[in-house]
């Protein structure tokens, strides 16, 4: 039988991890947890870790392309109107939203490659 126990990591492929890592460490404010692959200067895999989760980084080529119809990650935030009015002083305005559901409120950006990524913030007693 399949157990599930965790989610490993959460991963989007990039075509440009230069320009990527600009986006993930500076606009989304994330930091590096580890990198490998070809070359340690310029790595094909680059994970942050998000508390007790991992959002991974890579260069797929033609197996795993980027695209904003795919899967998506929710950042949780402590503050959505703050971390909106963040990014959008780094440039970066939502496509959807802001929306306000029973149980969050959320806005979705897409990173430099068009991967889409939610901007999330639970209402009290949600998780």
């Amino acid at each position: 039988m399949l157990k599930v126990t965790e989610f490993a990591f959460t991963g989007y492929s990039v075509t440009d991890m230069k320009r990527a890592r600009e986006f993930y460490e500076n606009v989304l404010n994330l930091k590096v947890a580890s990198t490998f692959g070809e070359d340690l200067e310029k790595p094909e895999w680059v994970e942050y870790e998000v508390g007790p989760h991992v959002l991974a980084l890579c260069i797929g080529g033609d197996m795993w392309k980027p695209s904003k119809d795919g899967g998506g990650v929710a950042l949780e935030v402590e503050d959505f109107e703050a971390s909106l009015q963040w990014l959008k002083n780094k440039g970066v305005e939502p496509y959807f939203g802001p929306y306000e559901s029973p149980v969050c409120h959320m806005a979705l950006v897409n990173d430099p490659d068009g991967n889409s990524i939610c901007i999330h913030k639970r209402k009290p007693g949600h998780h």
